[in-house]
């Protein structure tokens, strides 16, 4: 009861901080209900779908190139205390580089289209999955992975049966983070070489001044973030209660 007071107090004092900012700014900022009306009309236009499943299939594609890439590197390092080491200020310094100064590189690679944009996503997602994944494995007490070897285990068998579900509530933390950020890359890579998609919505409504239509692009994006956070937040706080002591 009271998480739910605060959350309602909270979505309160954003929206007068919202509507106040508008009355300083109307010529930036369109109040919350002329940015809710221009949401709901452009979800009941045709037009806006295509843009929308657009974003939607680059996004889809990108998360789970950014899963499958970061939790193989993550885990595979994570079994190899050296090679983690040695692997993590490499990561950490790789993923603390602009990602906008490696667009052009990928639109050679791949071209104008969807693999530029899926690409762009991958990028901005794998690396902190896999630096969340390769730290739950290094923190796991090393008893479990001595009863593995003696219990003579595969390294599959040890993967699926001991280090994945010892790790997973870091693992989840890392996808929460990895969700976000490749949904943040798939939109940069929309806005930048691009024809489709809700990035490109955005920067066609810049373009055209049409700040109601930016605010309501950004509204929509920001419903489904943040439900889409809220769902793996609810997750992670249950599996590490779950796993304490």
């Amino acid at each position: 009861m009271r998480r739910s007071f605060d959350l309602v107090l909270l979505v309160a004092a954003g929206l007068a901080v919202w509507h106040a900012l508008h009355l300083a700014a109307p010529f930036a900022l369109t109040s919350p209900a002329d940015t809710v009306a221009k949401a709901w009309s452009m979800v009941n236009s045709a037009r806006f779908w295509p843009h929308a499943a657009e974003t939607a299939k680059a996004f889809v594609y990108a998360l789970l190139l950014a899963i499958a890439g970061g939790l193989g590197l993550g885990l595979m390092l994570g079994l190899n205390r050296t090679g983690a080491q040695v692997a993590e200020p490499m990561l950490v310094s790789i993923y603390s580089l602009p990602k906008v100064t490696l667009y052009p590189v990928i639109l050679l690679i791949f071209g104008l289209g969807l693999p530029a944009k899926i690409a762009f996503g991958t990028i901005h997602g794998i690396i902190p999955i896999a630096i969340f994944a390769m730290n739950a494995v290094r923190n796991l007490s090393p008893v479990y992975l001595k009863t593995a070897r003696v219990l003579h285990l595969s390294r599959a068998q040890t993967l699926l049966t001991i280090v994945i579900p010892g790790a997973l509530p870091e693992i989840v933390s890392g996808l929460r983070i990895g969700f976000s950020l490749t949904l943040l890359g798939v939109l940069i890579g929309e806005m930048f070489a691009s024809q489709r998609g809700l990035g490109y919505l955005i920067m066609n409504a810049i373009g055209l001044h049409d700040v109601a239509a930016i605010m309501a692009t950004i509204l929509l994006l920001a419903v489904v973030a943040v439900s889409a956070n809220a769902v793996l937040l609810w997750l992670d706080h249950r599996l590490h209660h779950r796993v304490a002591p």
